[in-house]
């Protein structure tokens, strides 16, 4: 491990990108969970959710793929939907032996709000910004998200112990 001098003068932290997006980032997890305590939401739950919306029926398979989840890890995340109402396992049409993941009414009801409370929650964080801004703003972070080897809209935290 490298020792620093102590007459170099350390470079102050708010000049380091990775310290300024791990800021930006925890203060607006924290700011969006709180937003979706009320709907008995968490933001895992919330991304779930819309990934599901966006492809309805798929297996839980699929869904462990496009995800990169374990499937015992899927099990689990559609488990905890189910019991609270949100989602359903139905027999995927074309292979019996796989579940088809479905919204249920309650989920159709929640979506829209939470949906709502990103949208602000978005919003607030990029206030400050043009339109020009906020779009090289994106650009950029998915460009930093793509070559660090994330998924597209995958956020790791779906991931368990040991999981990439």
């Amino acid at each position: 491990m490298r020792s620093v001098s102590p007459s170099a003068p350390l470079p102050p932290l708010e000049s380091r990108a990775s310290f300024l997006v791990s800021q930006l980032g925890i203060q607006s997890a924290q700011r969006f969970a709180a937003g979706l305590a009320p709907l008995g939401l968490n933001p895992n739950q919330f991304g779930l959710l819309v990934h599901v919306a966006r492809a309805e029926g798929q297996s839980q398979q699929q869904l462990a793929d496009t995800l990169g989840l374990h499937r015992n890890t899927m099990v689990a995340l559609i488990d905890d939907l189910e019991a609270r109402g949100l989602a359903e396992r139905r027999r995927h049409p074309r292979d019996r032996r796989a579940y088809a993941i479905h919204l249920t009414s309650e989920a159709r009801r929640l979506l829209p709000e939470a949906s709502r409370i990103a949208d602000e929650q978005e919003a607030l964080l990029v206030e400050d910004l043009s339109r020009a801004e906020r779009t090289q703003l994106i650009g950029l972070l998915a460009r930093i998200s793509a070559r660090t080897g994330q998924r597209a809209g995958v956020h790791p935290g779906y991931a368990g112990p040991g999981e990439p």
